[in-house]
């Protein structure tokens, strides 16, 4: 169905639309979600507020075109509200970040999954050691390959800013991912038990 139809049925109240478009973006949602929080739980139930908020605002969405852009920056500052809701109550206690949910089908060999799923959970653990704008720029441009100009509206930032950020953000999470491969310390080092 095209997209505009979609968002059209969507806002006319056409509960399979709805569930179409949920089911579409879905994986994109809790993903983002994922990359800000760094906890799979919190994700999915902020994923849910998201969609709730999508909702409310379909009539706002004035260019369906843009609309991925448009969902994406909801669900952006609904995870900075998260986040600023909760420096407000006491800090949890430090728990390993769980697998990352395999979103997207993937292939039928369980090793590849696995190792996949490994890598992935690798990367959104560095990732929560990036600077808060360096983690918005790899979730964004790198994970839900946002165009940069986007990336730039969403962020309300040049898009040469960008791009000059995307290149120190993929530095900066190499060295994090290197250091704990290499590190005796680390959790990938090879000490470390998995």
């Amino acid at each position: 169905m095209d997209p505009a139809e979609l968002l059209k049925r969507c806002s006319q109240g056409d509960e399979l639309a709805w569930e179409v478009l949920v089911r579409q973006h879905q994986g994109r949602i809790c993903a983002i979600a994922y990359g800000y929080l760094g906890d799979q739980d919190e994700a999915f139930d902020l994923a849910q507020e998201i969609f709730v908020r999508v909702y409310e605002r379909l009539s706002t969405c004035e260019e369906p075109e843009k609309f991925l852009s448009w969902m994406t920056r909801i669900a952006r500052n609904a995870c900075l509200d998260h986040l600023r809701r909760m420096k407000a109550r006491p800090p949890r206690q430090d728990i390993p970040a769980d697998e990352m949910h395999n979103l997207a089908g993937g292939s039928s060999n369980p090793e590849q999954d696995w190792v996949r799923g490994k890598r992935k959970k690798l990367v959104f653990q560095a990732m929560q050691e990036l600077s808060e704008i360096n983690r918005e720029i790899i979730l964004l441009k790198d994970i839900q390959e946002l165009p940069l100009d986007e990336i730039a509206g969403i962020l309300k930032l040049p898009v040469g800013t960008v791009k000059s950020r995307s290149s120190r953000a993929r530095i900066e999470l190499a060295k994090v991912i290197s250091s704990w491969i290499s590190g005796p310390d680390g959790p990938y080092s090879a000490g470390a038990a998995s």
